[in-house]
């Protein structure tokens, strides 16, 4: 893993970024890795679960993919990175100084093919485009703070096409591809008087974009007990494959417990 410390000049923070692509480059036999056989070589896998909610079974190279700020929102990240990362994959993420190494360990991502640039400041916009162009996976937060104009973001996203690289968003995007996002996310393992240990937190992951069914969504265990991204059915929510509409559906099932939320 390799992190570049927060810098003040701009230029310098500049050519941090260019020297990381360099250093991350001279790791690895080939800068970009084939990491998935399917739909020829376009795809970059996904855990089981995410890959039947995803309309291509994958993350499709060069599409933006943008995660709502809800409550799980970081579990869903580490879940989308992880299997391209056990693939060979390289991932930066962009403007998270808080990122849990640790809970991104466990989930399943290779933190020697992780970069991370948790201060880019006033030159997000030039370290974004400087990752896009060597990575495979680029994840960029804080992109309304720091100011990015909706031309801004169409100018990545054409980057991101022409490099064959997925833009991972995380917050309000509204030009991405795909928009994911957790709900009823609920915690298992609080007792009845609120103590206990959590052992896993039971999500709804939703759908929405260009060529996805309407109301998608798919149930799933994020993290699951061993870490990472685990299914999940419950009883006459979700079908055999683990996705369902939500179309019309009231926002509580009664056949679902209740359980303590966090």
């Amino acid at each position: 893993m390799v992190e570049a410390a927060p810098l003040v000049d701009a230029a310098s923070r500049l050519e941090m970024a260019r020297g990381l692509l360099r250093r991350m480059e001279g790791r690895s036999e080939a800068a970009r890795p084939v990491v998935s056989p399917g739909a020829g070589g376009r795809l970059l896998p996904v855990a089981g679960p995410l890959a039947r909610l995803l309309p291509a079974g994958g993350l499709r190279r060069g599409s933006t993919v943008s995660i709502s700020a809800d409550p799980g929102a970081t579990s869903l990240l580490f879940a989308l990175l992880a299997e391209a990362s056990a693939g060979g994959a390289w991932a930066g993420v962009i403007g998270r100084p808080g990122l849990g190494l640790v809970a991104a360990a466990e989930a399943g991502i290779r933190l020697d093919r992780l970069a991370l640039v948790p201060h880019p400041g006033r030159d997000l916009m030039a370290v974004t485009v400087a990752l896009l162009d060597g990575l495979d996976l680029v994840v960029v937060a804080g992109a309304e703070r720091a100011g990015v104009r909706a031309a801004d973001r169409q100018r990545l996203m054409a980057r991101a096409r022409q490099r064959g690289t997925v833009l991972l968003a995380l917050g309000r995007w509204p030009e991405a591809d795909v928009e994911l996002g957790c709900t009823r996310t609920r915690w298992q393992g609080l007792a009845g008087g609120g103590s206990g240990r959590l052992c896993f937190r039971r999500v709804q992951v939703r759908l929405r974009g260009r060529g996805a069914p309407a109301g998608r969504s798919g149930g799933m265990l994020l993290p699951s007990p061993g870490g990472g991204i685990g299914p999940h059915r419950a009883a006459g929510a979700v079908g055999s494959d683990g996705v369902r509409s939500t179309a019309g559906e009231p926002a509580e099932r009664a056949a679902e417990p209740a359980q303590a939320a966090v």
